[in-house]
């Protein structure tokens, strides 16, 4: 099977789901549970089960033991069910087991998600970016797949049985593959890299959208920018990351980007393998944190996303850009809360917030004020007058500038009033040296 298709097994029967906690202060929140339920239905099947599961003391066999196994056993037996979730880690040696003794596929959180974005990825990139962090996660389990061969001691200076010899062979035939696959990454960074170049050539901001998964970024994304990207009421929804140009309300221009969703306890090698996407969010000029502002876990989803920021920030070695917080889903609230969130909003400063809803509409003009004014705080205001043969002058005005009013007079002449940063300034200057131009004070 193809490592980034999606095993129709797991998508044609029922799960049955655990979702194990320790202690007091770690049973599953209702939104933990209800985020587990919907990533399992994105596999496209159904749910015969349920539930979360207190355990005492974790078995390093197993994981489940004692009650807790025999409950799960004659639960499988009963409903049919061809796959079981356990939304946690497990080891290799504890899904081997639950595997024998259940005798159906037994998958964990970090495989339930690869399983997710192997449906989800469309474009080439995408899908090679999935189909190396399933393999980086497959070579850290490759005890599951030989453990039928024996592991003794060979005769004649071997040093291990065939088992041995075979895992190893494994081994390094996943290792060439992972190697092919990074090395065809680094032309996908490659690639995004010249498309930025050419966007910073044309002085084109870039703003990323990020959050939790299931925010709401790619209905925002959609309102914003009249598209047509996926936007569903679950999981990883958008999976490759989509870049459209938007106007902003007095006519500059702006590059948005659709990015993947980010998720409690995601695995280090998925961030890793979606590095390349997720540089998009480390060189834009502006991020915007969609939050949803109607979920119980909030705040918690909120530490999540800027907890995998810091995290890319720091592995890259660069500052994040300046964040505008979206306080998303309002529409969900009733009106006394929905007031008190748009004052809340009003009053933060950093990071500056605002109260929307993708889905009416609510709130959106005053975002893109916002975000107006954000790369509006260098800009200055200025006058051109423009000559008969000032074309190329005036092309260009149009082409890079903010362009607030043209008139003309009887003669012919024209008077641009425009703004544009202090860095276009200077190129106008340079490409311009002769043209009549009078810099008023900052906006």
């Amino acid at each position: 099977m193809n490592l980034t298709d999606t095993d129709p097994d797991l998508r044609s029967d029922k799960a049955g789901v655990i979702i194990p906690w320790t202690g007091p202060g770690h049973r599953p929140t209702p939104d933990r549970v209800n985020e587990t339920n919907g990533l399992v239905e994105a596999l496209g099947g159904g749910l015969a089960f349920l539930r979360p599961e207190q355990v005492r003391k974790p078995s390093p066999s197993h994981l489940l033991s004692g009650g807790l196994l025999e409950r799960l056993k004659r639960d499988v037996d009963a409903s049919g069910v061809q796959l079981v979730v356990i939304d946690a880690a497990l080891s290799p040696i504890q899904q081997r087991n639950l595997e024998r003794d259940l005798q159906v596929k037994v998958i964990d959180r970090t495989g339930l998600i690869l399983e997710i974005f192997g449906l989800r990825a469309r474009t080439r990139e995408g899908r090679l970016q999935v189909e190396l962090a399933r393999l980086l996660y497959e070579r850290s389990r490759l005890v599951r797949t030989w453990t039928h061969l024996e592991r003794q001691r060979g005769g004649s200076g071997f040093l291990g049985g065939p088992g041995e010899t075979q895992l190893e062979a494994d081994k390094r035939m996943i290792d060439r593959q992972v190697s092919r696959l990074k090395r065809d990454l680094v032309e996908v960074r490659r690639t995004r890299e010249v498309q930025r170049t050419g966007r910073r050539r044309r002085e084109t901001p870039v703003v990323a959208l990020v959050g939790y998964t299931n925010a709401g970024k790619s209905t925002l994304f959609n309102r914003l920018c009249g598209a047509d990207v996926l936007a569903r009421d679950m999981p990883f929804a958008t999976l490759d990351p989509t870049i459209r140009n938007l106007a902003l309300p007095l006519g500059a221009d702006i590059a948005l980007v659709d990015t993947v969703g980010f998720i409690t306890d995601l695995p280090t090698h998925l961030i890793d393998s979606f590095r390349a996407t997720l540089e998009e969010t480390l060189e834009a000029d502006l991020i915007l944190h969609v939050r949803d502002r109607s979920s119980d876990s909030d705040a918690s989803q909120k530490s999540d996303v800027l907890a995998v920021l810091e995290a890319l920030s720091a592995g890259a070695g660069t500052m994040l850009p300046p964040i505008l917080e979206v306080w998303n889903k309002i529409d969900r609230l009733d009106p006394a809360r929905r007031h008190q969130l748009r004052l809340a909003a009003r009053q933060q400063v950093e990071p500056p917030a605002i109260a929307v809803s993708a889905e009416t509409g609510e709130g959106v003009p005053d975002l893109l004020a916002l975000i107006e004014d954000h790369f509006g705080q260098d800009q200055v205001a200025c006058s051109v007058t423009l000559h008969p043969a000032d074309g190329d002058l005036r092309a260009w005005l149009f082409a890079h500038a903010t362009i607030d009013a043209e008139t003309f007079d009887e003669a012919g002449r024209g008077l641009v009033a425009a703004r544009l940063s202090q860095k276009l300034l200077g190129r106008f200057r340079d490409q311009f040296p002769a043209a009549e131009i009078v810099v008023k004070t900052p906006v």
